[in-house]
């Protein structure tokens, strides 16, 4: 499986209708600045949970999309078969460039 890259403005459609958002930075990163409802699941942990349910699409963002763009191959295999599986290109930078809220994680 390989990930898609999408725009924060498709990711914020997605995610409004179900998809789950994944935050694969740092705890420190994630306390400072979050899109709100993200689940933090850093790129350092052994394994990096498989976030994901039934229907729904997971979508994998870090600062800049470069971590993602790097790993997408990594974060891909936790996708299961049958599930689509994003990286939103940019990061949570682009997604505040694109207007989107953020908050405190």
């Amino acid at each position: 499986m390989s990930l898609r890259s999408i725009l924060p403005a498709e990711a914020k459609k997605l995610v409004d209708a179900g998809a789950i958002l994944v935050d694969v930075r740092e705890p420190r990163e994630h306390a400072r600045e979050a899109i709100p409802g993200a689940l933090l699941q850093p790129l350092s942990a052994p394994d990096i949970p498989t976030a994901t349910a039934p229907g729904r699409a997971v979508i994998f963002h870090c600062q800049s999309g470069a971590r993602t763009s790097i790993n997408a191959r990594r974060l891909a295999a936790r996708v299961p078969a049958g599930t689509d599986g994003y990286v939103m290109a940019g990061g949570i930078e682009a997604w505040r460039r694109a207007g989107l809220p953020t908050g405190r994680g």
